[in-house]
């Protein structure tokens, strides 16, 4: 997807955003519900204050950033990039990845923040297929 058919969609949907030089910053107030894409040009950042839906993608490209004050839902995601990153204040759900709410994941470390696990592992290419 271009930058331009993304922004076609958050305006169509009338959620609100920003540029910020090659970034697409999402900073809607609630819920961004964006179930039905199959895929999200680089560079976005979710700022938004509820959950962030994107169940139907596979896979997202370098530079996506959550930092939403809710869940992410990823339920079709089979990889992510190395500089993908999770700041959300909510659950991330991987579903296709490793069985859903990454919180719940078996390979969590006692003590260490999942999310911080989990950026820990994008950043060291564990997720890239």
């Amino acid at each position: 997807m271009t930058r331009e058919e993304f922004i076609k969609v958050l305006d169509k949907k009338g959620y609100s955003y920003e540029i910020e030089g090659d970034k697409i910053v999402v900073t809607h107030d609630r819920n961004v519900w964006l179930d039905s894409l199959a895929s999200l040009p680089p560079g976005v950042e979710f700022r938004n204050g509820g959950y962030v839906d994107l169940r139907s993608i596979a896979s997202l490209p370098p530079g996506v950033e959550f930092r939403n004050r809710g869940d992410v839902w990823l339920n079709s995601l089979t990889s992510l990039p190395p500089n993908v990153e999770f700041r959300n204040e909510g659950y991330v759900v991987l579903k296709s990845l490793i069985g859903g709410y990454f919180d719940d994941w078996k390979g969590n470390i006692k003590g260490i923040d999942s999310k911080r696990l989990l950026n820990l592992m994008i950043s060291k290419g564990i997720f890239e297929r």
